[in-house]
């Protein structure tokens, strides 16, 4: 199949980011499409899903995942048709769920893709049954353990993740509280996906309307954020509260500790007195195995309508590095993904 009178287009890593990422990090490249090879497959991408944790591969530091490297695409998570196929397991047509980064085509070895079959909105494989709801189902069934009458606490609640760990507590009888930014994702939070409350986190008296939402305290806090809903959640932590730490994006572009005094002795007490459990996950590190149990458990759910989803679509992989600045900053409304391909 000639893909002569076409270009791959990618965003490149440029340079790694000093705090905030600028779009002087990316550079946008024409290439030309890759031949084929026996054994491997031409994948175009239809949808680049756009995640918290690109923001930590940017950096040349230690984690659990290699940094992305400098001139090469930026690394993320797509929804890919297979136009040309020289592998025994995929025929030109599949739709499949890969890692062909920031790029409109790809070539890859068939390691790590997997066939979609016929969803009906091909996307919510990189949401809701995809990495963020499995981070919700995880984090929240296996280590929060909700029980029925418990007080649930999820930040960035109207987000991918946060809106799953929501809804799913509330399918395990817990009382929701959400954090979110605004008036309008607070309102979705109550009025479409059914939390008790959401606090808008940018009023002056957030911590104050926390304590009033949660008149018996927390015993899960679903963390995704840090910074100050963390502070205004940890004092009204339970006796044997569970905290999910799934991310800290107010803190991924920080390069120093904030000023102010030294709260560990205040926060190590508070966890051994307290016997607060927080544990920290990596999703397809700690649970991989348990994807197909998510699946099973989760998509009836939706297909149903017992857990609701919203995406942020941007149209054209042009306007993926301001539409990642802007999920940094909590601007999107539901899950980032941009719309590469029809």
């Amino acid at each position: 199949m000639s893909q002569s009178n076409q270009r791959n287009q990618a965003w490149l890593l440029a340079s790694r980011p000093h705090g905030e990422p600028v779009k002087e990090n990316f550079r946008l490249v024409e290439q030309p499409i890759p031949d084929v090879k026996d054994g491997q497959i031409l994948l175009r991408t239809l949808y680049l899903s756009l995640d918290p944790y690109m923001r930590g591969r940017m950096d040349d530091s230690k984690s659990y995942a290699a940094p992305a490297e400098l001139d090469q695409p930026m690394v993320g998570g797509t929804v890919s048709e297979v136009v040309e196929s020289k592998h025994a397991d995929f025929q030109q047509g599949d739709v499949v769920l890969a890692q062909s980064g920031w790029q409109s085509y790809a070539v890859s070895d068939g390691n790590g893709v997997a066939k979609l079959g016929d969803l009906p909105h091909p996307s919510w494989a990189l949401g809701i049954l995809g990495m963020p709801g499995f981070t919700a189902y995880m984090g929240l069934m296996d280590i929060g353990q909700p029980k029925q009458g418990e007080t649930l606490v999820v930040a960035a609640a109207t987000g991918p993740v946060g809106a799953t760990v929501g809804q799913l507590g509330k399918l395990q009888g817990c009382h929701v509280v959400g954090v979110a930014g605004g008036e309008e994702k607070c309102r979705y939070a109550i009025e479409k996906l059914g939390f008790s409350a959401c606090i808008d986190h940018h009023r002056d008296d957030f911590a104050e309307q926390l304590a009033a939402a949660c008149p018996d305290g927390i015993d899960i806090y679903f963390e995704n954020v840090g910074g100050k809903v963390f502070d205004a959640v940890f004092p009204l932590l339970n006796t044997a509260a569970r905290v999910p730490v799934c991310g800290l994006v107010s803190g991924y572009s920080s390069r120093e500790l904030p000023p102010g005094p030294d709260r560990t002795p205040q926060i190590m007490g508070g966890i051994l007195k307290r016997r607060i459990r927080m544990q920290g996950f990596i999703i397809f590190q700690d649970y991989g195995d348990r994807y197909p149990e998510f699946l099973k458990a989760m998509t009836p759910l939706v297909e149903q309508q017992k857990i609701h989803y919203r995406e942020h679509m941007i149209d054209g992989l042009e306007n993926a590095p301001q539409a990642f600045f802007d999920m940094l900053k909590g601007k999107n409304f539901g899950k980032t993904v941009v719309k590469v391909a029809q």
